[in-house]
């Protein structure tokens, strides 16, 4: 009997729990979702503050691991061109609208552009 008690006190405890995130973000509406362009994420950056960072940073060792950082699951392969090493895929970031060149070789971003770009000067995925 005792087995069966504590395991009902367990679920009604997780019930209450679930249930108490409805009536915080009630009291306090900083728990509200803002715009794409203001909201932030664990980083503290905006999406704006990130590209500007990815175009300051490509081609450097690293930018690759910021790209994945920044956009993960957020990012459509588009197209394939030369350029690199190699190969450059295009992913394009439909939340911003955003194209950025990613050289999976050398793990680096080579180019980044506003717009869906398919193909990139060949000066700029170089």
């Amino acid at each position: 009997m005792k087995l069966a008690s504590s395991l009902l006190t367990g679920v009604a405890l997780a019930g209450i729990l679930t249930v108490w995130d409805v009536p915080l973000q009630a009291v306090n509406p900083s728990l509200v979702r803002a715009s794409a362009e203001e909201m932030k994420d664990a980083t503290g950056l905006t999406a704006q503050q990130k590209i500007d960072m990815l175009i300051k940073n490509k081609g450097k060792f690293g930018s690759g691991d910021q790209l994945r950082r920044f956009f993960f699951g957020d990012l459509e392969p588009i197209a394939v061109q030369p350029g690199g090493a190699g190969m450059v895929v295009n992913l394009y970031n439909k939340a911003n609208n955003v194209t950025i060149a990613y050289c999976a070789t050398y793990d680096v971003v080579v180019a980044v552009q506003k717009g869906k770009v398919n193909k990139f000067a060949a000066s700029e995925v170089k």
